[in-house]
């Protein structure tokens, strides 16, 4: 089951209907947790921003020592840092970093398109069918921010479609690092929507088809493409133009 995220729209550090859903099934360290990770993840908060302990608490209406357990979640996740004396700050990557990543998510992603080939049940299978008509769709309009969402869910489902809930928790704690990286670099890539459509298609084809070998290789091959695209748009004129989503498709 799809866990509650507060929406996009949500001003930041603004309880929603989705955070107090959460609350009243977790502590309130997760419920902060979860919430600063939605803002991290979404760009909400920026890499490098400064984490004040005291102005969340307010923000969220809780006091500040689940703010600072959440804090030492999310620098174990690998979301944000803390400086002696300076305080707690959202993490930058490197670009070495997110090439270390990216081949750490090639490898998972090819096991997650293996097991999913073995394990997708029916619905599941057409839901990344309806996923990639919509994406189609986004590509058409060139629309990066349409298509963004749709990509996460594509991979999501496709993470819980292999029916291994430690694979899932390792592939999104890798997922969100890079989403640090994306939202802080360039990758202005609509021009590469339809392509990396094609490439989605073809990997709910080999797991309608249960052919995890394929399956395998199609993702391992779209992340480390992804990672090719990203060092493609690093290296263009256009780097250096500002867009209100910054990300590689992936």
């Amino acid at each position: 089951m799809n866990e509650p995220r507060p929406a996009r729209g949500d001003a930041p550090g603004t309880p929603s209907g989705a955070t107090i859903e959460l609350l009243q099934n977790h502590s309130l360290t997760t419920v902060v947790q979860r919430e600063l990770e939605r803002q991290i993840v979404s760009g909400d908060l920026a890499a490098g921003a400064k984490l004040n302990e005291a102005d969340i608490a307010a923000a969220l209406r809780v006091s500040r020592g689940p703010v600072r357990e959440a804090f030492r979640a999310l620098e174990q996740s690998g979301l944000v840092r803390t400086e002696k004396n300076r305080g707690v700050f959202v993490r930058q990557l490197s670009l070495h970093e997110a090439d270390e990543i990216y081949e750490v998510r090639a490898a998972l992603d090819g096991l997650i398109g293996r097991l999913a080939a073995q394990r997708i049940r029916a619905p599941e299978l057409q839901r990344l069918r309806d996923i990639v008509k919509r994406m189609h769709a986004a590509g058409r309009a060139r629309d990066v921010d349409a298509y963004f969402p749709l990509n996460l869910e594509f991979h999501d489902l496709l993470a819980r479609a292999a029916g291994n809930a430690a694979l899932r928790d390792n592939y999104q704690r890798v997922v969100n690092q890079l989403n640090l990286f994306r939202h802080e670099t360039l990758a202005r890539n609509d021009e590469h929507i339809p392509v990396s459509t094609r490439d989605h298609e073809a990997i709910v084809s080999a797991v309608a088809k249960g052919d995890g070998e394929l399956a395998e290789r199609l993702l391992f091959e779209h992340v480390i493409d992804s990672r090719e695209r990203l060092h493609a748009a690093l290296r263009s004129p256009r780097a250096g133009m500002a867009t209100r989503r910054e990300t590689a498709l992936t």
